[in-house]
């Protein structure tokens, strides 16, 4: 019980430690080290060189291109003022009379398309302020609904959305984007339509309106922009010429249909016997085609956004080297959650967790898969981290249980993706902070409406996931 309490504590660290503003790129490693010297059954050094680092690498290897395409995708999406135009047209259609559904919808729409959230909140946020005012809502709501638009179904449970939550599952699972598309559906809709209800009914139990707020967000947004993607934010960046409704949708639409294309049409039309050799990998198919698709997707619309936007661009390169910076905090921090993870699963102590996360779903390894990824990504703080973590220790596992069962892996990997979306976002995640900075409120103010939306909601649409595919399969 000692290495059980050893890693409990360590774990402990990193929530608190990562809570408190320290970089998981000292993070995990340094707690790495010291669960290895607690332990006293592993070489120190062996332990980080050929443990945590070769984890660490082979995480970068296999989704730096998700990441930098990502990256590069939402600041081009910035910079050309598309998220701008968006989130106008989208509120602007609505009106101030469905304010908390022009938010909500017009953060989908683009954290669908591929815009990452950070840029969806800097983007968003001005004009929320401003609708809001206007339909005297308390400002308070305002990052709970951007929270669910950017944070729950549109990153976890529809098909073929490129974030990465529902990259990571592919090569584990041998799927691709668009798994388990009806019940991924049926699990966004209920995502949406209880956040929704519980946002319009915070709206009317209250008449305490907007409050005495400025309409921009405070100085530190900056800074914890910076903090959490590597990415400065200039007001000055967006074009004075903003392009076209239809020029600003195009490339995230496009995201979507050439990554299903990709998936259902033009890779398994393709020659791919040669995956099988050693001088790649000794792979097949299906461990990659998912990655291939969103990396098609994601080359293919930067280009045409860049087409449509080349005089809106103040300097192409410029755009292209921020978006580039901009992805390598976030994977290089996923990456070195991987690493801590693997170290923990090399100690013996961790056989006991492995079997005690396997026996709580009994013969059902959905119920399993999903605690585990739940309660790592809440201690890690990160979706990505803490599925990363549950799927390098435990990835083979769940695949042979699942196969044993009957399971569809289809099935596994939404449950996986459904699952990083719970208690990840609580309130030390980085997200979190940033959306309050952005907004320029506390944790106090309005956290509560955050932690029903993105976190109590989504368990609650994880609980019929797997009820509906233990009963009905993947469908």
């Amino acid at each position: 019980m000692y290495g059980v309490a050893v890693v409990i504590a360590t774990l402990g660290g990193l929530i608190y430690l990562a809570y408190r503003g320290v970089t998981l790129l000292i993070l995990a490693p340094s707690l790495a080290i010291l669960v290895v010297l607690a332990s006293f059954e592993r070489p120190l050094l062996a332990s980080y060189t050929q443990i945590f680092m070769i984890a660490m690498g082979d995480f970068v290897v296999q989704y730096f291109p998700i990441f930098l395409l990502g990256a590069i995708f939402g600041k081009l999406m910035e910079d050309t003022g598309s998220a701008e135009v968006l989130a106008n047209a989208t509120i602007r259609k609505l009106g101030s009379k469905r304010a908390i559904l022009s938010v909500v919808l017009s953060c989908a729409a683009m954290t669908y398309g591929g815009v990452s959230l950070f840029v969806v909140a800097f983007a968003v946020f001005p004009i929320a302020a401003a609708v809001f005012r206007q339909a005297n809502l308390p400002k308070r709501l305002i990052p709970g609904t951007i929270a669910l638009g950017a944070f729950t179904f549109t990153m976890t449970a529809l098909p073929g959305t490129p974030a990465i939550q529902n990259v990571i599952p592919m090569p584990y699972f041998g799927t691709s984007p668009f798994a388990a598309p009806g019940l991924g559906i049926v699990t966004a809709l209920i995502m949406f339509a209880l956040g929704q209800l519980w946002l319009e009914y915070r709206a009317r139990a209250t008449s305490e309106g907007y409050g005495d707020y400025p309409d921009t967000a405070r100085p530190a947004a900056r800074v914890a922009r910076e903090r959490s993607t590597g990415e400065g934010f200039d007001s000055a960046e967006i074009p004075a010429k903003l392009p076209p409704l239809i020029l600003a949708a195009l490339p995230l639409v496009t995201v979507v249909a050439i990554n299903l294309a990709f998936t259902a049409f033009v890779i398994p039309a393709m020659d791919t016997d040669y995956l099988a050799t050693p001088e790649y990998g000794a792979t097949t198919i299906d461990s990659v085609r998912g990655i291939w698709s969103i990396i098609a997707a994601l080359v293919i619309s930067i280009l045409l956004m860049v087409a449509l936007n080349w005089s809106r661009l103040k300097s192409l390169m410029d755009s292209l080297e921020a978006g580039a910076n901009a992805s390598l905090l976030p994977i290089f921090n996923t990456a070195s959650l991987v690493g801590f993870g693997s170290v923990i699963a090399s100690l013996s102590a961790f056989a006991l967790i492995r079997d005690s996360m396997i026996d709580i779903g009994g013969d059902n390894p959905l119920i399993s898969l999903a605690i585990s990824v739940n309660l790592l990504a809440g201690m890690t703080g990160s979706a990505s981290g803490g599925m990363s973590i549950a799927l390098t220790m435990l990835g083979s596992v769940y695949v042979e249980m699942a196969q044993a069962a009957g399971i569809s892996l289809d099935l596994m990997h939404r449950v996986t993706a459904v699952a990083t979306g719970g208690l990840d976002a609580l309130p030390h995640n980085g997200a979190v902070i940033t959306l309050l900075a952005v907004c320029g409120l506390t944790h106090r103010e309005a956290y509560f409406d955050i932690a029903v939306v993105a976190v109590l909601v989504p368990i609650i649409a994880l609980i019929v996931l797997i009820t509906l595919g233990t009963l009905f399969g993947s469908f």
